[in-house]
């Protein structure tokens, strides 16, 4: 069996490295000889997270479209994007990959292109339910296209469509009550009253941090802010860009019934605790929350293209899984539906079995076999 090369291409957020490095990593553990090389995106948070997994990455100068896309910005993009095809070439030519992923995301564009011209098999991961920009104009080039929502023919040929489901996190499984045990020991929780995990990202999210200093400032779910104990308790991820803020805010409260930090390493034992999630809608975090079976409240972005998030969300809430509050919204709206569905536990058991049912717990493993397999008829 001879050793096989693969190239990965995207990133720009972690909704694109971290399926990236899913499908590395599953790949690894059924050939462990696999030779890969990561290309993203210089600058970005790629270019740390990819070698502190221990692979080794390129960037190229890939960047975004700006909006509106007649944007005179776009011209700048533009040049740089055949700079990225010729450094693509020469990287393609130099590694000689067995093929090559593009998980979305502008740095994969150029790879993706070149590797198609150059007769190189090409597999497309596509999180969303709204398929990115990137991928939909690669989509021609691919042999395989991985997707994780029903409907995907709207932006992609039907024959080369395979429903996997998103790569997670290995260790996000399935709440059980034993884990949650070993959350809310962890998290040091009180198990008889119901805990909130707000997740507002790596950096943050305003609205989320501003619905929580609303309610705390209003002494409502979570206790008066002189040390009592609340009608429920919060694990707050509030991001590094607001930490400061959220200290300064925090700093003449006793709030022992909120837990809050900047970033929530252990988040398969924060699923664990909590009992309802709230969250913004990117995929990869989606696809956790399915396998965890987790009550969601999701709040998405409403800055991310072609509005991805809320047609990520729309996916759930239409079978019943989940449910959804405009970003404009949820400052009034947010609390009252939390505090009105913590009462309801017969409803929180229903999202909880309705998400779980959507859960796809190889999908690392099947892109991986899709991988290995395109390789090796090359």
């Amino acid at each position: 069996m001879r050793k096989i090369k693969v190239i990965i291409s995207g990133g720009g957020t972690g909704g694109h490295i971290f399926p990236a490095l899913s499908i590395a990593n599953a790949i690894k553990r059924e050939r462990p000889d696999t030779e890969f090389l990561f290309v993203g995106a210089s600058g970005r948070m790629e270019m740390e997270r990819v070698p502190e997994a221990g692979y080794e990455i390129r960037g190229i100068p890939a960047k975004g479209l700006k909006r509106p896309l007649y944007s005179l910005s776009n011209i700048s993009v533009a040049l740089d994007y055949i700079k990225c095809k010729s450094m693509a070439r020469k990287i393609l030519r130099e590694f000689k990959p067995d093929v090559a992923v593009g998980v979305g995301g502008y740095a994969s564009a150029a790879i993706v292109n070149r590797a198609a011209a150059m007769k190189i098999p090409v597999l497309l991961q596509e999180q969303n339910s709204y398929a990115g920009l990137v991928n939909r104009k690669n989509g021609k080039h691919a042999d395989i296209i991985c997707v994780a929502y029903e409907g995907m023919e709207r932006f992609f040929p039907k024959d080369k469509i395979l429903m996997t489901g998103n790569p997670i996190r290995r260790e996000i499984k399935q709440c059980t009550s034993q884990m949650k045990k070993e959350g809310l020991d962890f998290y040091k929780l009180d198990g008889n009253r119901p805990v909130i995990l707000f997740v507002g990202g790596s950096l943050g999210c305003r609205t989320l941090n501003d619905c929580m200093m609303n309610e705390i400032n209003k002494k409502g779910l979570f206790g008066n802010g002189n040390g009592s104990e609340g009608i429920c308790q919060a694990l707050w991820q509030c991001g590094k860009f607001y930490k400061k803020e959220v200290d300064s805010f925090m700093s003449d409260k006793d709030m022992p019934d909120v837990r809050y930090s900047d970033f929530i390493k252990r988040m398969d034992l924060a699923y664990a605790a909590a009992d309802i999630v709230v969250c913004r809608a990117g995929a990869g975090t989606i696809s956790e929350l399915c396998v965890a079976g987790k009550c969601t409240v999701f709040v998405p972005s409403p800055v991310v293209a072609e509005d991805h998030q809320t047609h990520n969300a729309m996916a759930l809430t239409g079978k019943n899984a989940a449910m959804m509050i405009k970003d404009s919204e949820a400052v009034e709206k947010l609390m009252p539906i939390l505090r009105d569905l913590i009462s309801k536990p017969e409803e929180i058991a229903k999202f909880e079995r309705n998400i779980l049912e959507l859960a796809k717990k190889d999908a690392a493993e099947r892109i991986a076999s899709e991988c290995i397999r395109l390789a090796e008829k090359k």
